[in-house]
């Protein structure tokens, strides 16, 4: 009998070339794969709740597989960690699900944090894991800006060029910025995201809080719809996928 299982994932995503398995570079997807298959000695297919580029990282990232009845669950995840331990990656949870539950389809909401650190002096801890800025961000106005995001837009200047979705429409749900020291978190959530949406949409909020712009150049890109006008985009390091809401 099958049974359905779902994990959530926590991963560093600096020496992966994205979650989704490939043939050239290594990729989240496949590590765990190979993981499950010596525990349960059959190849197993696991199915994201999302893609996450190159160097992006999670948090929360969910998963979904079948498999014969695990018949514990907790050794299961143990033994799944202990083999995972020197890929920079973790299952924090794995729980039985109904057999139509589906990571990808399911989901409601997808909620990603980005971190920016803003200082002069060059990073060491944080190195591969936010984007530094040295020029002195006004946050006064990114909050002003962030707010345009809210609700349907049409983000096709968000998108890379390599993005496959069929519209470019989408509804951005919540839309923050806090700052903690030197350290500021940006966080979106909405159903979906378009290929680089994410990191497009910091890179704008970046050119507004450097002075680069003001809020009528994003309101303005926000109606044009022209990729080529936007800023360029943040680097996928500072780019966490929180969770997964179902």
């Amino acid at each position: 009998m099958t049974f359905n299982y779902q994990i959530i994932v926590e991963y560093d995503g600096t020496n992966y070339s994205g979650w989704q398995s490939q043939k050239n570079g290594p990729s989240i997807q496949k590590e765990i794969e190979k993981a499950i298959k010596k525990l349960v000695k059959k190849k197993v297919q696991i199915i994201g709740s999302g893609r996450t580029d190159a160097g992006v990282h999670a948090i929360g990232q969910s998963a979904n597989f079948f498999c014969d009845k695990l018949e514990n669950e907790k050794k299961f995840l143990s033994s799944l960690n202990y083999f995972l331990s020197k890929k920079s990656i973790t299952i924090n949870s794995i729980k039985k699900k109904k057999l139509k539950f589906h990571s990808r389809f399911n989901a409601k909401k997808r909620t990603y944090m980005y971190v920016i650190i803003n200082r002069k002096n060059y990073l060491v801890l944080d190195k591969n894991r936010a984007w530094l800025v040295k020029n002195k961000l006004n946050i006064k106005s990114m909050k002003k800006a962030i707010k345009l995001f809210l609700g349907t837009h049409n983000f096709n200047a968000f998108r890379s060029s390599s993005c496959g979705a069929k519209s470019p429409i989408r509804t951005i749900e919540k839309s923050t910025i806090t700052k903690k020291g030197d350290k500021i978190f940006i966080i979106f959530s909405s159903r979906s995201f378009l290929q680089q949406q994410v990191r497009s949409m910091v890179g704008c909020l970046k050119f507004v809080g450097e002075g680069k712009w003001d809020i009528n150049n994003l309101e303005n890109l926000l109606k044009s719809s022209k990729r080529s006008q936007c800023a360029p985009p943040a680097p996928p390091r500072g780019l966490y996928l929180q969770k997964v809401t179902y």
